[in-house]
């Protein structure tokens, strides 16, 4: 066959790989499309008493009242539940993070071999416990560990929510870190030995820096697990709506409100439709969240 003359491929080839093309990039889109679809249905639910005459959007979200069963007054106030979200994930992120990327330091770079596939499976069964169970933990263990060493009348507070969840978060974080450390080439690590670095120094000078990105990527997937939860929450926190003012106080979360009174309420009511917009309250949340790391990111990434 001449140079110049290209092969002529079958024509069922070519009908081939356009389908193959196409579903590659279907499956690309598909989380897209997911998102949207999901976000649309909650919306759509929410929808008519977000724009009915009687709804204050105002009242909504820097009202602390939450009385949605109330026969003289209904009031659908979620400040305190917000406030109580947040205070519980900022506790159990402000233990999760330093144990959790520390442990990620550990098992990448400091333990041998057999210990490390023990840490590893272990850290994997941790994060196969589901939530309900560390829910009875934090109801019946903690519940009674709290009041004894605290004094507390009740042990089911921001403090057993905030360690529950820290328990749960960790092993993602140590998981995702372990694999962001180990992805540091090992040019890096010979540079750094062969500069006479410590170990230390050597993890704090050269692996933290090269692997910041995927060490963020991991603390804000702890972030999610721990805004996204719901029956441990439920079971732990003492389902009380006010805002706290210290770890001792018990709160309500925006996730234990949906689980808790989404099944009992009449479908298509106003109380029905606030808890959907509870839904998409936490959806602009959580993409505030991931949207704030993806600029942080792109920033760290520009240095």
């Amino acid at each position: 066959m001449p140079a110049n003359v290209k092969p002529v491929r079958p024509q069922w080839a070519v009908i081939g790989e356009r389908c193959l093309e196409f579903l590659i990039r279907l499956c690309g889109i598909s989380a897209i499309i997911f998102v949207l679809g999901i976000f649309y249905f909650v919306f759509s639910k929410a929808a008519p008493v977000l724009f009915s005459e009687h709804f204050s959007l105002t009242e909504f979200l820097f009202s602390p009242k939450w009385y949605p069963t109330s026969e003289i007054n209904v009031r659908y106030g979620v400040l305190a539940l917000i406030v109580g979200s947040l205070s519980v994930t900022l506790f159990a992120m402000l233990l999760a993070v330093p144990f959790g990327l520390g442990a990620a330091v550990f098992v990448s770079e400091f333990c041998g071999p057999k210990l490390k596939e023990t840490l590893k499976i272990t850290i994997e069964l941790l994060a196969a416990i589901p939530s309900v169970v560390w829910g009875f933990i934090g109801l019946t263990v903690m519940n009674n560990l709290i009041k004894n060493m605290t004094g507390a009348d009740v042990g089911l507070n921001v403090l057993n929510a905030g360690l529950i969840l820290a328990l749960m978060s960790v092993p993602i974080i140590v998981s995702i870190g372990e694999d962001a450390l180990k992805a540091v080439p090992d040019s890096f690590r010979e540079a750094g030995i062969a500069l006479g670095a410590t170990r230390w120094q050597l993890v704090y000078k050269v692996l933290l820096p090269a692997a910041k990105t995927g060490l963020l990527a991991a603390v804000l997937l702890g972030v999610g697990r721990a805004v996204g939860e719901t029956m441990a929450v439920l079971m732990a926190t003492g389902h009380a709506v006010h805002i706290p003012t210290s770890l001792l106080d018990s709160v309500r979360t925006l996730t234990a409100t949906i689980a808790a009174e989404l099944g009992e309420t009449q479908e298509n009511s106003d109380h029905y439709r606030v808890l959907f917009l509870i839904g998409v309250l936490l959806f602009s949340i959580t993409f505030v969240i991931n949207l704030s790391a993806d600029l942080v990111i792109r920033g760290i990434r520009k240095k």
